[in-house]
C-alpha cells in the first residue's frame, strides 16, 4: 500500500455567528461583557486518508463544508476537535495571492510568496524564469502588483503556487482561473502532476472532472461525510440527490429546470432511415432528433446535446448557439435535428443528455439527464481500445 500523505481524523470545525455586536462600552457593560451568538458547525467528525499518488476529489453543494475542510487541510483554520496530519511538502491553491504585497513589484512578490510557501531564496531564483514564463507576465514583472488586473494577479499567484515543487497539491476550483489559453496551461500542469505520481486533493463542482481525473472521492453534505469511494458511483448518487425525487422518471432518467419548455423525447435515426433506432455502427451517419413541448412562448432558446460514455467522460456537447442557429421564439411543439456524419464512436454503450436554455445559457428550462441510451457496434474500423477512432493510417518504414 502507498504511504498515507494526508490524514484527516475526526475533524470538527465550528464558528460563532454573532447576532448582535457590541459597538460601545455601554452596550458591553449592559450585556455583562457577552455578545449574543449562534454556534454553526461547518464540519462534523470528518475522517479519511489520502495515499501517495492518489487524486482525491471532494464534492458537495454550496455550504456543505468543502472549503472549510480544505482550509483545515492547508492549516489556515484549526479544527475544534480532531486533527489533520500532512506528511509531504504541500501547496494549497485556495486563496491565490493571499501573501502578495500590493506596493511591491511582481518580482519581489514572487520571492515573498514562494518563501511563505516554503522555498529557499536560491531555489526560488533557480525557478524564477520558469514561474514568470508560465504566468505570461514577462513585460509586467517589475511593475507593482497593485497595477495588475485581477486576471494578471491570479495568474502570477497560480504560477508561484504550482512551481514550489509540491508533493501534495490542494486545489479549490482553481482550474477556471484566467483566460482560455491560461486555463489550458493549468490543466496541462495538473495532468503532468498526476502523471508524475504527485498527490492531489481536488474540490470542484465539475462532476466530469471528478469522474475523469479522480481515483477516489468524498461527498460532503451539511458538514457530514455522506459517502466515499468510486468517483463515478459517487457522482451518480450525488447528481440524483441534487435533482431530487421529483425529477425521477420510470425509465431511470432524471430532469430539472423551470419547465416552460421541456424535452418530450429524443430519437435516433441512421442515414436516411425514418424508423428510430438505439444501435448503430462506427462510421454510420446518425441523426438525433429532440422533440420539445412549450407551455408558453420562449424567446431565443438554445438546444444542446451531450454524449457521454457510460460511467465515463463527456465526449461532446454541441449546441445550436455554437453554430448561430437561434430561433427568434418557439411555442407549442416541434423538434430540432443534429446530424453526426461518419460518427467516430467505437463499440460501447453511451448516454445522451439534453437541455433547453435561454440564449445566455444561464436559465435552464429543461435538462433531461439520460434522455437516450444507445449502443455502438463494430464498423469499418478495426480499433478496439478507447471510445473514439481517429481513423489512423499505418505505414511501415
Amino acid at each position: 500500500m502507498n504511504e498515507v500523505v494526508l490524514e484527516v481524523s475526526h475533524v470538527t470545525k465550528s464558528f460563532r455567528l454573532h447576532s448582535e455586536r457590541t459597538n460601545s462600552l455601554k452596550q458591553l457593560v449592559a450585556g455583562k461583557g457577552r455578545n449574543k451568538f449562534d454556534e454553526f458547525t461547518a464540519l462534523k467528525d470528518i475522517s479519511f486518508e489520502v495515499r501517495e499518488g492518489e487524486v482525491f476529489g471532494v464534492i458537495g453543494h454550496n455550504g456543505s463544508g468543502k472549503s472549510t475542510l480544505l482550509k483545515c487541510m492547508a492549516g489556515i483554520l484549526q479544527p475544534n476537535q480532531g486533527h489533520v496530519r500532512v506528511n509531504r511538502r504541500m501547496s494549497a491553491l485556495l486563496e491565490l495571492g493571499a501573501g502578495f504585497h500590493p506596493e511591491l513589484s511582481g518580482r519581489d512578490n514572487v520571492f515573498l510568496n514562494a518563501a511563505i510557501l516554503g522555498m529557499g531564496r536560491r531555489e526560488i531564483a533557480s525557478r524564477f524564469d520558469e514561474i514568470v514564463e508560465f504566468s505570461g507576465l514577462e513585460n509586467f514583472i517589475d511593475s507593482p502588483v497593485k497595477t495588475y488586473s485581477t486576471g494578471m494577479y491570479v495568474r502570477l499567484a497560480f504560477a508561484v503556487a504550482i512551481n514550489v515543487d509540491p508533493q501534495l497539491l490542494i486545489i479549490d476550483e482553481i482550474l477556471a482561473v484566467g483566460d482560455v489559453t491560461f486555463q489550458q496551461k493549468c490543466m496541462e500542469k495538473f495532468v503532468d502532476f498526476r502523471n508524475e505520481g504527485r498527490t492531489i486533493v481536488l474540490v470542484t463542482h465539475a462532476m466530469n472532472s471528478v469522474r475523469d481525473m479522480c481515483d477516489r472521492a468524498a461527498w460532503l453534505e451539511h458538514g457530514r461525510l455522506v459517502d466515499m469511494g468510486d468517483p463515478a458511483e459517487l457522482v451518480e448518487a450525488y447528481t440524483e440527490r441534487m435533482l431530487g425525487d421529483r425529477g425521477l422518471r420510470p425509465d431511470g432518467s432524471t430532469r430539472r429546470g423551470s419547465g416552460e419548455a421541456v424535452v418530450d423525447r429524443v430519437e435516433m435515426f441512421v442515414g436516411d432511415g425514418e424508423s428510430p433506432v438505439k444501435r448503430f455502427r462506427t462510421g454510420d451517419t446518425v441523426r438525433l432528433r429532440l422533440h420539445y413541448q412549450c407551455e408558453q412562448t420562449i424567446q431565443r432558446p438554445v438546444f444542446a446535446f451531450q454524449i457521454e460514455a457510460l460511467g465515463g467522460a463527456m465526449l461532446t456537447g454541441p449546441s445550436t448557439r455554437d453554430v448561430g442557429l437561434i430561433p427568434a421564439s418557439i411555442s407549442g411543439s416541434g423538434h430540432v435535428d443534429v446530424v453526426l456524419d461518419n460518427i467516430a464512436l467505437l463499440p460501447g454503450t453511451y448516454d445522451i443528455h439534453t437541455a433547453i436554455s435561454d440564449f445566455n445559457r444561464q436559465h435552464t428550462y429543461d435538462h433531461l439527464h439520460v434522455a437516450l441510451r444507445f449502443d455502438v457496434m463494430a464498423g469499418r474500423t478495426q480499433e478496439s481500445g478507447g471510445v473514439i477512432t481517429l481513423r489512423p493510417t499505418w505505414q511501415l518504414g
